[in-house]
């Protein structure tokens, strides 16, 4: 154990955060969890804000555990969410806790901005990514019109991970995964755009230099080495937004591979050596996210758990069952009896998922669902549906095969799912690791101390440390005839 590299891997999500040390022994990364905590949103004076300084303490307690135990750490990594930032003054300090995206400041200015500044279609044409209203760009454009004091004393502008990096290292930088979630990067250019940063006022060298996954940042400030009691540690550079940090753990073996992130939303995609830009993508909204190596995450978000999450909350008669029970009843109802698109607009945030769903059948002329265990059962078999279509047109945009379907995250637990999806998709499913994140952030710092040399010799030493669940295909006939209907429903 004394000659084992540990790498300190801070994994934020938008709900929670937990510090974990990793190391490779045996040709397998193995992982500790050092802490869990909230991450809670602030409201006040008609904003929500993230808690910068609270994370941050978060990260410096943890570290003090780190040098408490005399754990020898190689590094620290650090993963976020997307699309949020931090404004720093000409004095080098933050100017005031970040807006988060889910603050209302946005509601409408995404259509206030393409009738003023740009179409919809020439910044998708850009960028290449979903529009969405909390994306960066309709942030800062929100900002710009309510003379934010932040925004208007802002020398720099930094993305979550790089502004916790910046707090234990002084270095700025802009990291390319995260970046590539504002909406302001051109991923052909590898830059942020100057033509976007011109319809908000603002300049590039107000973004720190953009800063490939695996590189390092600089080391621990002395103020932090004070503080914590540890040395020249080194802070990298891994794939800040968190779901690039997932897909960089794909257990794949080649490139024939198709990814879904699952959990309270899914994630589904290819990656490709370059970003896919056309009528056909933008008509689809399609997004190009930053990946590790220079690679493009070309997906779709698709509203995953989100619906039996929200369900769950309002089927009082589960609250004393556990999932696998609940589940069991489920899978005991006929199935395709009612089918719904996971992705209608009405499902968004509706006062009530249950009658959402009713809704929506009646409104189909479907059977309506009565029950937790036949709106379970829709929810599972619509889900699984609409990841078939979805792969469809993945399978279209590529120019590769498409051979595996490897699920990752919380959703590769549930096995259900995983079965269906197989069937659906026709496709081999390969479910696991449910900590892909995680994996990503600890084996990045891994090949930034040279453990490991690419992606690939990556892939391969987490494939042979998780214990991946394979699901084949099943009753195509069936799910052909279910695939029918869907569409005709959702067309």
């Amino acid at each position: 154990m004394e000659n084992l590299k540990h790498f300190f891997a801070v994994d934020l999500g938008a709900t929670s955060g937990r510090t974990i040390v990793g190391f490779l022994e045996d040709g397998k990364v193995k992982m500790d969890e050092l802490t869990r905590f909230d991450n809670n949103l602030i409201s006040t004076g008609g904003h929500v804000y993230w808690d910068i300084f609270a994370l941050y303490n978060e990260i410096i307690k943890s570290l003090k555990i780190v040098a408490e135990r005399n754990i020898k750490i190689e590094s620290i990594g650090i993963d976020t969410w997307g699309c949020d930032f931090v404004c720093t003054g000409k004095d080098g300090n933050i100017l005031r806790n970040p807006l988060a995206y889910r603050d209302p400041h946005t509601m409408n200015t995404m259509e206030e901005y393409f009738d003023e500044q740009m179409s919809k279609k020439d910044v998708y044409g850009i960028t290449g990514i979903q529009l969405m209203n909390f994306n960066s760009i309709f942030q800062l454009y929100a900002m710009k019109k309510a003379k934010n004091d932040a925004l208007a004393g802002a020398d720099k502008i930094m993305f979550i991970p790089d502004a916790l990096s910046y707090m234990l290292t002084g270095k700025v930088i802009c990291e390319y995964t995260v970046c590539s979630t504002s909406q302001l990067l051109n991923p052909k250019e590898g830059d942020i755009s100057e033509e976007l940063l011109e319809t908000l006022g603002l300049k590039r060298e107000q973004f720190g230099k953009m800063t490939a996954p695996g590189t390092v940042i600089g080391n621990l400030s002395d103020e932090v080495k004070n503080i914590t009691g540890l040395g020249d540690i080194p802070v990298v550079a891994v794939a800040g937004h968190d779901t690039a940090s997932a897909v960089a753990a794909v257990p794949a073996e080649d490139e024939h591979f198709a990814y879904l992130s699952s959990g309270t939303w899914s994630l589904m995609g290819i990656e490709t050596k370059d970003a896919i830009i056309n009528e056909e993508s933008y008509k689809l909204n399609f997004t190009n996210e930053g990946g590790i190596e220079g690679t493009t995450r070309f997906l779709k978000n698709i509203c995953g758990m989100w619906l039996y999450e929200s369900c769950r909350k309002e089927w009082h008669e589960t609250k004393d069952m556990g999932h696998t029970e609940l589940l069991n009843e489920a899978m005991k109802v006929e199935g395709f009896r009612s089918l719904i698109n996971p992705d209608d607009a009405v499902f968004a945030n509706p006062t009530s998922m249950v009658e959402a769903i009713k809704k929506y059948c009646a409104d189909h002329d479907e059977h309506v669902p009565e029950g937790y265990a036949e709106i379970c059962r829709c929810i599972f078999d619509s889900l699984a549906l609409r990841y078939r279509q979805v792969l469809e047109w993945l399978k279209d945009f590529a120019d590769f095969d498409i051979k595996a379907l490897h699920i990752i995250g919380g959703g590769s637990l549930n096995k259900y799912l995983n079965q269906f999806t197989a069937n659906s998709c026709g496709v081999t499913v390969l479910a696991g690791p449910q900590e892909a994140t995680a994996i990503g952030n600890i084996m990045m710092q891994a090949k930034a101390a040279g453990l490991v040399k690419d992606v690939w010799d990556m892939r391969k030493l987490i494939a042979d440390s998780v214990e991946l669940n394979i699901f084949e295909p099943e009753d195509k006939a069936i799910w052909d005839e279910a695939y029918d209907k869907y569409l005709k429903i959702t067309k």
